[in-house]
């Protein structure tokens, strides 16, 4: 097929806030098993099959970046964010999947916490997806991007509370290592959410 000379901005506006629509209902269902607990095959599955959804997405990203010679922002910029959003899926998919295979069976109250700034940080980046359409008034989106900035150093703060807790009460090795991991992955959502910020403030940047 050959390339479009004409700009098909709403195909990727579209493709973008679909996306983000995946991301926050993976963090929604993270944060409504992590209360309910525990992890079950069900659960892994129903979020598998978002993971599944959303890949689709990126790949049609891809693919339409590929065919369109004139794309909305910087051709790099896109691929950039639609890898960045689609980490953030994958990575609350793979902490619902290393609960399950765990065995982790109680509700903890610090992870619970935890699961509700990862759906506060990734309804925001839904916000500055969202935005992204609105150049001549940015602000909006870039407040988003602010406060997925601020709830990344909440939780670092979190997280080295947390595991200094952990290291101070916990008796058993292995309950260790799982909590440590599972926490360090929980972080890594928030960083990948900061990562996926950063690109959308450079996009209006170069826009500016």
């Amino acid at each position: 097929m050959g390339f479009s000379f004409i700009p098909k901005d709403s195909n990727f506006f579209v493709l973008f806030n679909k996306q983000a629509q995946f991301a926050v209902t993976a963090a929604s269902m993270f944060a409504q098993q992590t209360s309910r607990g525990p992890f079950d095959a069900e659960s892994v599955s129903k979020m598998r099959d978002i993971e599944h959804q959303a890949d689709e997405v990126a790949h049609e990203i891809m693919n339409r970046l590929n065919k369109t010679f004139i794309t909305p922002f910087d051709r790099e910029d896109i691929h950039s964010l639609a890898c960045a959003m689609d980490d953030v899926i994958d990575m609350i998919y793979t902490i619902t999947n290393r609960m399950y295979v765990y065995k982790i069976k109680n509700v903890d109250q610090d992870l619970i916490e935890f699961a509700v700034i990862i759906e506060k940080s990734v309804r925001a980046l839904a916000k500055a997806i969202e935005g992204l359409q609105n150049t001549k008034n940015p602000q909006c989106a870039l407040d988003s991007c602010i406060e997925v900035n601020r709830l990344e150093n909440v939780g670092d703060t979190m997280r080295d509370n947390i595991l200094g807790k952990l290291f101070e009460t916990s008796t058993d090795p292995i309950h260790l290592v799982k909590w440590k991991e599972i926490y360090q992955f929980a972080e890594t959502v928030l960083d990948m959410c900061e990562d996926v910020a950063h690109v959308v403030e450079s996009i209006f940047v170069k826009q500016a």
